[in-house]
């Protein structure tokens, strides 16, 4: 499985190699660093300064989470992956590491290293990483990039080394998968064997064509080194995309959980408006097989920034999972600032009633400082509360919905800025409204989901300096989107309409630092 399918291949890759290190060579190296701080998250997992995009590695070695995640750190906008890493011992407080793993061999200097994950090996950390390189002409069987899976491994969790053997992992030569799209590996280990779910799609000419679908193709090893093709695991069907990124693995409460970010779904209503979508599938893996029978996909985030998710399983039995908060094709203003995109706060997994609910991990209760609580409230207009306003916070608010018909909570509010979740009790649905943001992070406009009739909703919303996180019953449903108030606006207005809000219990927390904030030079 490691070979090359042709030497034609094996020169490309020469040659290709040969011109991006002269492009390299001739680039300028110096990491960019933020000049303004404005909103640059207080507690969420932002690089130091540079781009940032897909989560990687999340895993667990030597009693400390580790997350990794791709990075440019000499611009604000996507270029030649690298690997940046943050490690916590409660997933709450963030520790910036040294650029893991960057672009420096034959199999990755042209694209970069892209996404992967991660596995504790005989006392080692293992990076599972896909090798992209860009192709200057097609080959024979009609590639225009070559992507490989590669490995680096480390001793301390801090330098890792790229292993003589790699790549360890081409595309195989079977029917019905692409030659070009191969990548975002997810490894994990069942019954003293390792497995590896790798993102793929059908072959077209066209690698952009969205008459292909998406699918993810499933291998096994002994080592991590040496790995055979097991089974096309899973294939798209009707309107599931081209192409399947980011594939994850996990067994959730007994259920065997498939998280991937398709891309090419087309719009159904008012779901699965984003450029790319994030989702789930619950079913059961014969590992005999390599067949994985699933049920339908749901979203796993309703809002408008969510991708590529990765989950961490426990040895515990905990599934943790963490996405990029951002979206593909959006502006992001604080490219202006020097660096350029976020992720999720910690969010733990669970299957209740054949659907899956997200919720934020308990351990992120640690950053909370001030309280402010108030019970039995019944507002009619708008009103705002005493001490529950601010730039970050997690608001915590129990809704009598027997009671309370349609209704608002503005968000970083000054009156010209808001960022407004309203709720129609007719249907049922819950909305969200950035048209007065702040800056334009590029999509205006409203996300929605509908809710499961019940006598109350209770809210769980963290507010960071350009975030909303926002968690339905318990996580039966998140809406997650990027903002850009000005620092002024802080206020939390709740607005009745048509009628009275009645609250049954509303408690705000300012909270305190759990990224390390940047260093400005």
């Amino acid at each position: 499985m490691r070979k090359l399918c042709t030497s034609v291949m094996a020169a490309v890759f020469l040659a290709l190699f040969v011109f991006s290190a002269s492009v390299e060579a001739a680039a300028d190296r110096t990491p960019v660093s933020v000049t303004n701080a404005r909103w640059y998250p207080l507690y969420h997992i932002a690089a130091p300064a540079g781009w940032v995009n897909d989560p990687n590695g999340f895993s667990y070695f030597d009693g400390e989470y580790h997350f990794f995640y791709q990075h440019y750190p000499y611009d604000v906008t996507w270029h030649p992956m690298h690997w940046g890493h943050v490690v916590s011992k409660d997933l709450a407080h963030w520790q910036h590491l040294p650029i893991a793993i960057e672009p420096d061999h034959i199999y990755d200097a042209s694209g970069g290293c892209f996404s992967g994950s991660a596995i504790e090996k005989d006392g080692k950390l293992y990076l599972m990483y896909t090798g992209h390189v860009d192709l200057p002409v097609k080959t024979l069987d009609g590639a225009d990039r070559i992507e490989s899976q590669n490995i680096a491994v480390s001793s301390d969790g801090v330098k890792f080394v790229k292993i003589a053997e790699n790549p360890v992992l081409y595309v195989p030569d079977v029917k019905g998968v692409s030659q070009s799209d191969f990548r975002d590996p997810k490894v994990w280990e069942h019954d003293g064997k390792y497995y590896v779910v790798i993102g793929s799609r059908t072959p077209t000419d066209d690698p952009n064509d969205r008459r292909s679908i998406g699918q993810v193709l499933l291998f096994d090893s002994d080592d991590l080194i040496n790995w055979n093709f097991k089974s096309i695991m899973a294939k798209g069907q009707g309107n599931q995309g081209f192409m399947w990124e980011c594939p994850n693995f996990a067994t959730v409460d007994g259920t065997d959980v498939f998280i991937f970010s398709p891309q090419g779904v087309a719009p159904e209503g008012n779901k699965y408006l984003n450029v790319h979508q994030s989702v789930y599938m619950l079913g059961d893996l014969d590992y005999e097989t390599g067949i994985y029978k699933h049920g339908g996909m749901t979203m796993l985030d309703y809002g408008f920034d969510f991708y590529a998710p990765q989950v961490l399983q426990m040895a515990d039995g905990r599934v943790i999972m963490i996405g990029w908060l951002d979206m593909w094709e959006s502006k992001f203003p604080e490219q202006a600032d020097g660096w350029s995109c976020m992720m999720t706060v910690p969010r733990e997994l669970h299957v209740i009633d054949g659907k899956l609910y997200t919720t934020p991990v308990k351990e992120l209760a640690s950053l909370r400082k001030s309280e402010v609580s108030y019970q039995n409230l019944k507002i009619k207009g708008s009103k705002k509360l005493d001490g529950v306003r601010g730039e970050t916070g997690e608001l915590i608010a129990t809704i009598d919905t027997a009671k309370s018909k349609n209704f608002s909570i503005e968000f970083r509010s000054s009156g010209k800025e808001k960022t407004v979740l309203s709720y129609d009790a007719a249907t049922r649905t819950l909305k969200l409204n950035r048209d007065k943001s702040g800056a334009s992070a590029g999509v205006v406009g409203e996300r929605e989901v509908q809710i499961a009739p019940n006598d109350t909703m209770k809210l769980q919303v963290f507010i960071d300096r350009s975030s909303l996180e926002i968690f339905v019953n318990d996580g039966e449903a998140v809406i997650s989107s990027r903002i850009y108030p000005q620092e002024t606006s802080q206020d939390i207005v709740f607005k009745a309409q048509g009628g009275a809000l009645e609250l049954k219990d509303v408690t705000f927390y300012t909270l305190g630092e759990g990224i390390e904030q940047p260093r400005f030079r």
